[in-house]
């Protein structure tokens, strides 16, 4: 094991692991869910990979690059509780879901079922196919604040009728970070004849994820974020029943040889990316993935209790519903549009480098923190003073 991972497993979370990454020092970075932030032991093996590729790319793209991407997909997929041949790698979760609501035989007058606080690009995407074909799209109205997560799964499951043919299921939501209970959603729309499609772009490495006992149609996730692999790598999942009539995006070379091979070609690309994963989980399991994960968690609700003190705001649902990213209202009462997000943005970042977002819902505006192993409390504390309460 390199010296930098045997270093890495008897370390303390914290500034002092900074140096792992190449983050500005000066900054309070509190917007790892946004895009990640990756290791530089990650961008290290994807240089190599690049610079293999381009000592002979004909020969690398011809005949080395199929058993790596089958031995990269192979170590994610043990990682993800399933096999590689339910496996394929793409950019992002939104090029999957794409790839998913572009392979489906719709008919006009079905409906498809999602969040109305589901990521905006899905928002989009089944917006551009309902016009298309004359689909019904029924929003799953999530209450925020709540309770419990069991207003979560009635929201989704009292959407569904009779022409429901898809639910699209946010795992972890962008906006409001709160994990939904996914298992429950499925095995209600199971013996519906009902297809899950999850969008779980924040979960892995976040979450502990069995997709093959989970039974969703389709799962994908980004391994950008929590998983700290490059941008632009992703994965799509798909059942043996999801996968016969499930294409890529682009329609390229590979085309009717099936899932996941169709996908593994879309044209020339920089592959280096994803060929690096397995860099990812090896520094993941040098921290400890377990460990990573209960740090990320413990760290978040020490941030929002400290936040949620600070500001005499209350925590908008139990702490259990959080992982490593939480959504606290801003104090006072301050004009919630998205400009004044915006402002609040800028303001934070220019006078005060504190990088967080600030997003405006719910007649309010809220501040969604992220919690990493290079963070501390008193990044938190920064932002509690920057933002003082009326």
């Amino acid at each position: 094991m390199p010296q930098e991972l045997v270093d890495l497993a008897g370390a303390q979370p914290g500034h002092a692991l900074r140096h792992h990454w190449t983050l500005e020092p000066s900054m309070h970075f509190l917007n790892h869910g946004s895009f990640g932030a990756t290791p530089k032991y990650v961008l290290t093996a994807q240089d190599a990979w690049r610079a293999r590729l381009e000592r002979q790319p004909v020969r690398f793209m011809s005949s080395e690059l199929p058993d790596a991407l089958r031995a990269t997909r192979e170590r994610l997929a043990a990682f993800l509780a399933t096999s590689a041949e339910r496996l394929a790698l793409v950019e992002n979760a939104t090029d999957a879901v794409n790839a998913v609501l572009r392979s489906f035989a719709w008919r006009s007058g079905d409906e498809i079922v999602l969040a109305d606080h589901a990521y905006l690009a899905v928002r989009h995407t089944v917006s551009f196919l309902a016009q298309r074909h004359g689909l019904v799209v029924k929003l799953a109205q999530i209450p925020f604040p709540l309770s419990g997560g069991q207003a979560i799964t009635d929201a989704y499951c009292e959407a569904i009728t009779a022409r429901t043919r898809l639910v699209i299921v946010d795992h972890i939501f962008s906006t409001l970070a709160l994990q939904t209970p996914v298992a429950d959603i499925v095995a209600f729309c199971q013996p519906l004849g009902v297809r899950v499609l999850v969008d779980g772009a924040h979960a892995p490495g976040l979450l502990p994820l069995q997709l093959d006992a989970l039974g969703a149609d389709w799962y994908t996730g980004n391994c950008h974020k929590w998983l700290l692999a490059p941008k632009g790598c992703a994965f799509l999942y798909a059942s043996p029943t999801a996968a016969a009539s499930l294409h890529p995006t682009v329609i390229s070379n590979f085309h009717e040889q099936g899932f996941p091979r169709e996908f593994d070609w879309q044209g020339t690309r920089d592959y280096s990316g994803w060929l690096a994963i397995p860099a990812a989980l090896d520094f993941l399991g040098a921290f400890g993935i377990e460990r990573y994960r209960s740090v990320l968690c413990q760290q978040a609700s020490a941030a929002a209790r400290l936040l949620s003190e600070h500001w005499q705001t209350a925590l908008p649902a139990p702490m259990e519903l959080f992982s490593a990213m939480v959504t606290l209202a801003l104090p006072g009462d301050p004009e919630a549009s998205d400009e004044m997000a915006r402002r609040w943005h800028d303001r934070l970042w220019q006078q005060h480098r504190i990088e967080v977002p600030v997003l405006a819902f719910k007649q309010r505006l809220w501040v969604r923190i992220s919690a990493q192993i290079y963070n501390e409390l008193p990044d938190y504390e920064a932002l509690a003073r920057a933002v003082r309460p009326d």
